[in-house]
């Protein structure tokens, strides 16, 4: 035997907070605090030897140092995969350079640049200018001058991030296993 539904009347309307009560989830307001601990247990949770997730961060960090806008993560995956690191951990390093830091990540990067390689020295109020045309007209020498820095810079940055993220993951998973232990 079927159940009987109730239909409602062409005239009858419906209260639509007592309709949606039971359908749909209500969403807590999520805040920082939150957020934070979400991506705290994530980065707990990655999976991977601590030395994989350290070579991923250290691989991203170096892929987020040169100006392939767009091609970052998929640069940072490609050397995750070479030197056996943590894709996920690289990815999320290339944003180390993040449309908030481009300008003076890259301005420092080029003076960088321009210091080792003692090159052609251009004002940044000059560069600020230009558009994407115009700094590839500048020359090859212009180009190597900022990748030369860039390279520099994300050297130093795998450096940092290979025993920043290794020290990271290991204090973290220590602590996470003695918090669990206590429980």
């Amino acid at each position: 035997m079927r159940p009987q539904y109730r239909m409602h009347q062409p005239h009858q309307r419906l209260n639509p907070k007592r309709f949606f009560r039971g359908t749909t989830s209500h969403r807590k307001r999520i805040t920082w605090k939150r957020r934070g601990r979400y991506i705290y247990l994530r980065f707990i949770r990655l999976q991977g030897s601590p030395n994989a997730i350290a070579r991923g961060l250290s691989v991203g960090a170096f892929a987020g140092m040169f100006p392939i806008f767009g091609f970052q993560i998929l640069f940072g995956i490609f050397l995750a995969a070479c030197v056996r690191g943590n894709k996920l951990t690289a990815a999320a390093a290339t944003w180390i350079s993040n449309p908030f830091t481009y300008l003076p990540l890259f301005a420092f990067n080029f003076q960088v640049g321009q210091w080792l390689l003692q090159a052609k020295r251009f004002e940044f109020n000059q560069l600020q200018k230009l558009n994407w045309q115009e700094l590839l007209a500048l020359g090859p020498g212009f180009i190597a001058t900022w990748f030369t820095g860039c390279f520099v810079m994300g050297c130093l940055a795998a450096i940092l991030g290979y025993g920043l993220g290794l020290w990271l993951v290991l204090r973290l998973r220590h602590k996470y296993a003695a918090q669990r232990q206590k429980t």
